[in-house]
């Protein structure tokens, strides 16, 4: 069986997630970054999430990060997994905006 890897995340084995003994392939906040994408990609064919509140939804995600990388402060599993899960949802409704103004910009470009 292959590894998965993930280049983007530390793997850091205090900052990540065990199941019977084996540690997650990715931290507790990329878990719930792709939680969050799981739930809520499928979930923006019946809502639409405003830009406003997709940003606002990540907010949460960088305090917690930034905070832990500059201020010698030590967050837990449970606080960057449910922040990873909001930014799941702020960076699906992020990534379902830009894709809207993509087809849009080249709808504007090829029909008229």
């Amino acid at each position: 069986m292959r590894k998965i890897e993930f280049v983007s995340c530390h793997r850091l084995p205090e900052r990540s997630f065990f199941f019977r003994g084996k540690q997650f392939p990715f931290c507790a906040r990329c878990t719930g970054i792709y939680v969050g994408y799981a739930i809520f990609i499928p979930a923006l064919w019946f809502i639409k999430i405003d830009i406003y509140w997709a940003l606002l939804a990540i907010l949460p995600t960088a305090i917690d990060g930034l905070t832990q990388a500059y201020f010698n402060r030590e967050s837990n599993n449970f606080l960057r997994f449910t922040t990873g899960i909001l930014a799941g949802y702020g960076l699906a409704g992020l990534s379902d905006f830009i894709a809207y103004w993509i087809v849009h910009f080249f709808k504007y470009l090829f029909v008229n």
